[in-house]
């Protein structure tokens, strides 16, 4: 039993990647620590009516799945500290959860969205603490005014979706590293090899496309390994052969077409 008197299931730094076998639990818990795992998307819950405190902080959480309502009613607080949500769609999920009162983003990228105090507000309207700060009835105020009907939650919210976003620097990285070697391979054999090596660098390098594909890739990713294997790919640019861009298929950059599946 927790300081709070709640009946908990210590789960926390198990390397753990998918929520899954909960029904083991048989509803026997009113809170579930999954902290410190790996984690990258909140669904996978069988009915636990009685569960109402989830502890996901310090995962790799960047989705979360729709109809949370029919599995966990009675949420009540849910802490996702430190994880991977990237955009202010990401949180509709959680507006069908009627009893949340208490959630935690800090520390994911969508705190740097525009109003995504107020949009957390908004679509959350009985939410009583956001980021461990109570929410001042001045802000619910601000927020109705500001996203007064559904068109302007989802206006305000595909402006803010930025699918590329979170692979900028990975692309500068390694725009600062093709530079560095075709510095060198232009000082050792007099420029005509340092071209070569430029071209070839030019022609490595994945398309907006394929970044995006990779990107969606991760995002829907099961398994820590899935993840890792996925990362690796954004550092080489070799497109991995499941997954296909629109009006193309996977591969390296140099336009290889090995068989795959389309990316939804």
């Amino acid at each position: 039993m927790s300081c709070i008197k709640f009946y908990e299931i210590d789960l926390r730094g198990n390397k753990i990647a998918a929520i899954e076998n909960l029904g083991a639990t048989q509803n026997q818990f009113d809170s579930i620590d999954l902290s410190d795992n790996a984690i990258v998307r909140v669904d996978g819950f069988p009915k636990l009516q009685r569960l109402k405190l989830l502890l996901l902080n310090n995962n790799r959480v960047a989705r979360i799945a729709r109809g949370l309502e029919e599995f966990i009613p009675n949420l009540e607080t849910l802490i996702l500290t430190n994880n991977r949500i990237n955009n202010l769609q990401d949180i509709d999920p959680l507006a069908t959860l009627s009893k949340l009162q208490d959630l935690s983003l800090h520390g994911n990228p969508v705190m740097t969205k525009p109003n995504y105090r107020l949009y957390v507000i908004s679509k959350l309207p009985r939410l009583k603490v956001l980021d461990f700060k109570k929410v001042k009835q001045k802000e619910r105020d601000a927020a109705k005014a500001l996203f007064s009907s559904e068109e302007a939650q989802t206006a305000h919210a595909s402006k803010t979706f930025e699918p590329d976003e979170d692979l900028a620097a990975a692309q500068q990285q390694a725009g600062v590293a093709n530079g560095s070697t075709d510095a060198s391979a232009m000082e050792e054999d007099g420029g005509a090899a340092g071209s070569s090596a430029a071209s070839a660098a030019a022609t490595s390098a994945p398309s907006q496309e394929q970044m995006v594909a990779i990107k969606a890739a991760i995002a829907n990713a099961q398994t820590l390994e899935e993840i890792q294997r996925l990362e690796e790919a954004l550092k080489t640019g070799h497109l991995p052969s499941e997954i296909r861009v629109d009006g193309g298929q996977g591969g390296d950059a140099n336009g290889d077409k090995p068989d795959g599946m389309e990316v939804g």
